[in-house]
């Protein structure tokens, strides 16, 4: 576990590999070095299912040579091969097209400092600890009434770092840990069975939920949707609860790509400065919140990380974008630059959220006569080019106020646009994901039943 902690030898690595990629011809070039261990336990019925440990270290370079660009990867660190990687890097990018936004950040934009966010927890558990908090969300789960089967449980740790090296002098390390548990629960016998789930990821162990909590909750939400009716199609109130919410919140930032504005294929590139939701509504994107699931000091081409709105008081305000993407559009890049070793940056989202409004759920669903409560779905219908939505749902229906019997095998339909704009937000905003929301209402939309 220390050499994971001890970033010093993967700054030298990568810093040799920028080197090799001077010499073998390189204008610019930068490198990312990763270092990983992860543990995990499954369970089912009491007994361990699976365990699984994995250990990775991953190098990639990039290289730019005019404005042609490559990249390669190796999990061979072993520095006496560099010479030949960055050889063939620079080699792969003379035959590659030419792409005139292509570059490495401008030198006066890159970070002078990094901020300590409190990502790591050095404290890696033992199999016998995640074992047993496994077994304790089974346990709990199993222990509600109605529920009569386990879809498993599982607990997991890891630590994770990274190193980012640049042609042009930056030099930056970043290091964190997470922890996770998870339960699912069955109810009902035979062709009525439901199941559900819940989890709880942190990066501190000391943030997670209790093992027990997750079970017994996971159970409660099985038994809550067993004998579920269907609908007739109307069109009505929709209601997305908490654990679903963030996801609306994530095809904003979707549409919002860069790359997506970039290529003409985003419902919303006509509309930045815009009003695209309610007053009142903001979204942000903060990069910079201390022990955040997707909190970074700096992006992956060297920019410090800025807290900003995505959407503010209801108006569209920004582009997520990297570096090329901002280029290509004639902006400011925005530092939310994202790569793997083996690809070249790309821009996307870091830790995202919609803030709370004023009133509680029940408030929020309180004057709703016939409507629609989702708690779950199903299907990838969403269409970011046209801004088409459709996609497969279960939940409760809402009678005059409250939520009353399960509801399953629908569809909900209708297009971003309208959402987004008479969307309102309940005042139950956690961050448990790296897209939060609290429950949100949308006034209208198309539930397709029988």
């Amino acid at each position: 576990m220390p050499s994971l902690l001890d970033q010093a030898n993967l700054i030298d690595l990568a810093d040799r590999l920028v080197s090799a990629a001077k010499r073998a011809g390189a204008d610019q070039s930068d490198a990312l070095a990763v270092r990983s261990v992860s543990l995990s336990v499954e369970v089912r019925d009491g007994a361990v299912e699976e365990s699984q440990r994995s250990e990775g270290d991953d190098l990639g370079l990039r290289v730019i040579v005019g404005r042609r660009q490559a990249v390669v990867s190796t999990n061979d660190l072993k520095s006496d091969g560099f010479e030949a990687l960055a050889e063939r890097a620079v080699a792969m990018a003379r035959v590659a097209p030419e792409d005139r936004f292509a570059g490495l950040a401008d030198p006066k934009q890159l970070a002078d400092s990094l901020p300590d966010l409190d990502l790591l927890d050095p404290q890696m558990p033992d199999v016998e600890t995640l074992e047993r908090l496994a077994r304790d969300a089974e346990a709990a789960g199993l222990a509600v009434g109605g529920v009569t089967k386990s879809g498993g449980a599982s607990a997991s740790a890891g630590i994770g770092g990274f190193v980012l090296a640049t042609s042009h002098g930056f030099r930056g390390a970043t290091i964190g840990s997470r922890h996770g548990i998870s339960m699912t629960a069955i109810a009902g016998e035979g062709t009525g069975m439901e199941r559900d789930y819940d989890f709880s990821s942190t990066l501190h162990a000391a943030d997670l939920e209790k093992a027990a909590v997750i079970g017994q909750r996971a159970g409660e939400r099985a038994v809550k949707r067993l004998n579920p009716r269907k609908v007739t199609t109307r069109r009505v109130p929709v209601v997305f609860d908490s654990r679903i919410s963030g996801s609306l919140v994530g095809h904003v930032a979707s549409a919002a790509n860069g790359a997506a504005i970039a290529r003409k294929s985003s419902f919303l590139r006509e509309r930045l400065g815009e009003t695209v939701f309610a007053p009142g509504i903001n979204i942000i994107d903060d990069p910079l919140r201390p022990r955040g699931l997707r909190s970074r000091p700096f992006d992956a081409e060297g920019l410090p990380g800025r807290r900003r709105h995505l959407v503010e008081n209801g108006v569209l305000k920004t582009w997520l974008l990297d570096c090329a993407t901002a280029r290509e559009l004639g902006l400011e890049t925005t530092g939310h630059a994202q790569r793997s070793v083996s690809s070249t940056p790309s821009p996307g989202a870091t830790n995202l959220h919609l803030e709370s409004g004023s009133k509680t759920p029940a408030e929020l669903i309180a004057d709703i006569e016939d409507g629609f409560y989702v708690t779950d779905m199903i299907g990838m219908g969403v269409n970011l080019v046209t801004g088409d939505y459709s996609r497969g749902a279960s939940g409760f229906w809402i009678e005059h106020g409250e939520c009353t019997y399960p509801v399953s095998e629908v569809t909900i339909a209708g297009h971003l646009s309208e959402m987004f704009a008479s969307l309102f937000p309940a005042n139950d905003l956690v961050f448990r994901h790296g897209i939060n929301a609290p429950t949100l209402r949308v006034e209208s939309m198309t539930v397709a039943g029988h």
